[in-house]
């Protein structure tokens, strides 16, 4: 007879995705009446964007509390012990993305952008600006997938199982977007539903795949990497922080030939991620783990 766990797993796979419901249901009216009560100082869509990233984050209290989980068991450990983590995940996220950027530049995928000019002061600028976004973004979005998600699931399901549905719901939220736009004097207190079923729909796109499948592994890198030690989730944040500032310095110093014929290894989202990305860090991911099998034993 199956154990009763297992047969659980699927239902609580889907507490999230209802979780994420209830937020961005709740961004689409709250985003209708800032609007009404301030105008769109923001496109529509990204009010809500925001919003639901907003209730996501405020969600991790109620749920720590449900789940009894304490700040540790989340991922934080002690601020000495964390910025060190900090700065080890800095390195890590240099050592397994930099060769991707090597490797792409040297075959042509990436050719360096000669039309704008720079100097070391607008560099180490435009350096340190990208370095505070990518570790803002590392702060919101690592609590919420390699904490509460992850550390949540797998209080009620395998450790493996856990990090794959936390990384699919990572890779699938990146994706969640609408492109539409709303006239102000066409906004109803229901526009921002209508929105959701295009973001919803978008998810379906089958241009998406390459780079979906490459934040799913980017997504179970981390998981790894968070599930190897307790209150880990300083290690996350700075890999992560490491990845999205490389990608935006990336996007500044270089474009992206189309005419490359080795542009198939690389995804229309942002030029860098795809296919290649999805196999390194698959690779990444198997030597972990025969590391820690075969050497750690």
């Amino acid at each position: 007879m199956l154990n009763k766990q297992v047969l659980w797993w699927p239902w609580y796979s889907v507490v999230p995705l209802l979780v994420l419901l209830a937020a961005i249901a709740l961004a689409c009216v709250v985003g209708y009446f800032v609007v009404l009560g301030f105008g769109e100082f923001a496109p529509f869509r990204k009010i809500i964007s925001k919003s639901t990233q907003v209730f996501l984050v405020l969600s991790i209290f109620p749920a720590m509390a449900w789940l009894k989980m304490t700040k540790a068991e989340l991922g934080f450990a002690p601020s000495k012990v964390f910025f060190k983590q900090l700065l080890q995940g800095l390195g890590l996220g240099l050592l397994t993305l930099l060769p991707i950027f090597i490797l792409q530049y040297a075959l042509g995928i990436n050719v360096f952008d000669e039309s704008r000019v720079w100097s070391p002061g607008i560099v180490a600028r435009s350096m340190a600006v990208t370095l505070g976004v990518a570790v803002l973004i590392s702060v919101i979005e690592e609590p919420l997938f390699r904490g509460i998600l992850l550390m949540g699931l797998a209080k009620k399901m395998p450790v493996l199982a856990a990090i794959i549905v936390s990384a699919t719901y990572y890779a699938a939220l990146h994706f969640l977007n609408a492109k539409s736009l709303v006239a102000p004097d066409n906004l109803q207190w229901y526009s921002g539903f209508g929105l959701l079923q295009e973001a919803a729909g978008n998810l379906l796109n089958p241009e998406i795949r390459p780079a979906f499948y490459a934040l799913l592994m980017v997504g179970v890198f981390l998981g790894v990497v968070r599930s190897q030690q307790p209150a880990s989730l300083g290690l996350c944040i700075g890999c992560h922080s490491a990845w999205v500032w490389q990608i935006k310095m990336s996007k500044q110093l270089f474009n992206t030939d189309y005419s490359s014929e080795y542009l198939f290894l690389v995804s229309s989202y942002d030029g860098v991620i795809g296919p290649l990305v999805t196999a390194w860090l698959l690779l990444a991911v198997l030597v972990l783990a025969a590391y820690r099998r075969f050497w750690l034993r």
